[in-house]
């Protein structure tokens, strides 16, 4: 049985963005799974996927000692395994698995791009960023960037060629499994339990954002723009789902204080399961700055909420204008001001939108599919 070597930077991106997928490859393939060990969470992936898995400690930030030691380890590591194919996914691991598989001469040397945070830097981190994305592309021997719109963005820029480019079915790295993401799984009685448990009454409307509390994800504009519905409505909430990176992306301050001290705001923070949430909710907010092809969007969708989503690659796939969701500049508080308030105000239009929701992702993003199309993917190239 031929071997194939998956890896990420963390053992939530391999347990969590790419769910059921190794258990899946696993029936096809010998399945290697490399993370950092976080806390025994990459055991956690080895017992639920059924799959081998290696630690190895990667940062998520510029650390150049610490970068070339886990070359070497992943180096080691694919000189011993000797697979086939070498699939990494998220930035930093992309590059270092990149560089090791090939000193290592591993044939098939894949990676999966989800999104770029290099496009929100400027000047000199810019540059190195874009010098460190261009060796990646140049070691693998596939990208596979997870939305039509990403591909485009990675032309322009000239990381690399239309050869070496492709996008699975019709994107999204997983996928998403819509017999779990299902708002019938939760009966009218579970749903008043929650929104009791948050002090939210049955008439309130319910926005949420389910993610990281960072800049980048527009939690400012989200935030101000909600300041503003507070001062008209104390019947809508927001709800954010998530946690703070306060090292690596931080909020303003004024920000964190409105979130602490607006009584309509309710932070939950990190939730393991996420479906309850969405489906005491009515709207999601997700201003994203940038995205790969976001996996909220499609959760939320699935449980049939209507979104509010900025007009960036992924998100713009997935929510069709008018259709499923509405879509907004990015960066835009007053937009994203007038849609809550629209969505808030006119319930037929959200309940249209919502109606919609669901099958927009059933249709175009089960997991399944993505699965088996990645499957055909690593046949041809195994074959």
């Amino acid at each position: 049985m031929s071997k194939i070597i998956r890896v990420t930077t963390i053992p939530k991106s391999l347990g969590g963005l790419l769910k059921g997928q190794l258990k899946f490859m696993s029936q096809y393939y010998e399945v290697i799974g490399i993370s950092g060990k976080g806390e025994g969470r990459l055991e956690r992936v080895s017992q639920e996927e059924g799959v081998q898995v290696i630690p190895i400690e990667m940062t998520r930030k510029i650390t150049p000692i610490q970068d070339l030691k886990a070359v070497y380890e992943l180096y080691k590591v694919f000189r011993k395994e000797k697979p086939e194919i070498v699939h990494s996914h998220t930035p930093k691991a992309g590059t270092l698995a990149m560089l090791a598989a090939k000193l290592a001469r591993v044939p098939h040397r894949l990676h999966t791009i989800a999104g770029l945070p290099l496009l929100e830097a400027t000047g000199a981190k810019r540059t190195l960023l874009d010098v460190v994305e261009k060796i990646t592309y140049g070691c693998a021997t596939m990208i596979y960037p997870n939305s039509f719109g990403l591909k485009d963005i990675i032309l322009q820029n000239k990381y690399t060629t239309q050869k070496k480019l492709k996008v699975i079915a019709n994107g999204s790295s997983n996928g998403i499994d819509t017999s779990f993401f299902d708002p019938a799984l939760y009966t009218k009685e579970d749903n008043l339990k929650l929104r009791e448990e948050l002090q939210i009454s049955t008439t309130d409307k319910v926005i949420i954002y389910v993610g990281r509390l960072v800049k980048d994800k527009g939690i400012n504009e989200l935030v101000n723009a909600f300041k503003k519905i507070s001062f008209e409505d104390d019947t809508v909430k927001l709800l954010l789902v998530g946690i703070y990176e306060k090292d690596l992306d931080p909020l303003l301050p004024e920000i964190e204080s409105e979130i602490e001290n607006n009584p309509n705001i309710i932070f939950v923070g990190w939730q393991n399961d996420v479906r309850p949430y969405f489906a005491i909710s009515d709207i999601l907010g997700f201003p994203s700055y940038r995205e790969g092809f976001p996996n909220v969007v499609m959760q939320a969708a699935s449980m049939g909420l209507a979104s509010i989503v900025t007009d960036i690659n992924g998100c713009n796939e997935i929510i069709t204008k008018d259709d499923n969701g509405i879509i907004i500049p990015a960066k835009d508080t007053e937009a994203l001001f007038e849609s809550i308030q629209k969505l808030t105000k006119d319930n037929m239009f959200r309940l249209k939108l919502a109606g919609n929701a669901r099958e927009s992702i059933t249709k175009r993003y089960e997991c399944k599919h993505v699965w088996e199309e990645l499957l055909k993917e690593y046949q041809s190239l195994t074959n």
